[in-house]
């Protein structure tokens, strides 16, 4: 028997792949029931309601894009190149088959206005995402406006490369995110 962490982790992925693909609204309990291979009851155990279910996503897909970027973090040699990484990251990302955009802004855009407890959701993630791009940036001894600007730069290349169906926008976006480096620096030793 399948205790109750295994059969939550199951649902999950299964949601998570419906979701991503086709939208949370679009999809129904009956569908999260036939991918997962659990009874509706046992889903409605573990996920009284449907939103219960989609934060439980949303917390999955925060912990595979933290240690997606840790990972690509790992492999820099310095700390300018751990944040350039993040770019790298998303560059093999915006490559998979099934890229979709980013779940979080897609989950806030079809249900962030009816639900504060979503709305919650991503921007606690959006707001990690930030603490550790600060972090980075502290790193190299960056100013706080050139934290805000890369994320800035990341969040837009994953809805450009959704729109567009391109990977380009990473290459565009870490491009960018080197220049805007080197002229952080350039304005530092300026001061």
């Amino acid at each position: 028997m399948i205790d109750d962490v295994q059969a939550r982790e199951r649902i999950v992925v299964a949601a998570d792949a419906l979701f991503y693909a086709h939208g949370v609204n679009s999809i129904g309990m009956d569908a999260v029931r036939e991918r997962s291979g659990f009874p509706l009851k046992r889903i409605y155990k573990l996920f009284p309601s449907k939103e219960d279910l989609v934060l439980a996503v949303l917390d999955h897909r925060s912990r595979s894009w933290d240690s997606g970027i840790a990972r690509a973090a790992e492999t820099a040699a310095d700390p300018t190149g751990r944040l350039l990484a993040v770019f790298d990251f998303l560059a093999a990302w915006f490559r998979e088959d099934d890229f979709r955009g980013c779940a979080f802004i897609n989950a806030y855009g079809e249900l962030g206005p009816g639900s504060s407890r979503v709305a919650d959701a991503v921007r606690a993630q959006k707001e990690s995402f930030q603490r550790y791009v600060d972090d980075l940036v502290g790193r190299i001894g960056g100013s706080p406006g050139l934290a805000a600007q890369l994320v800035l730069l990341a969040e837009g290349a994953q809805t450009a490369a959704a729109i567009s169906g391109s990977p380009a926008a990473a290459d565009v976006a870490r491009d960018a995110a080197r220049t805007l480096i080197e002229a952080d620096r350039a304005a530092a030793r300026d001061r």
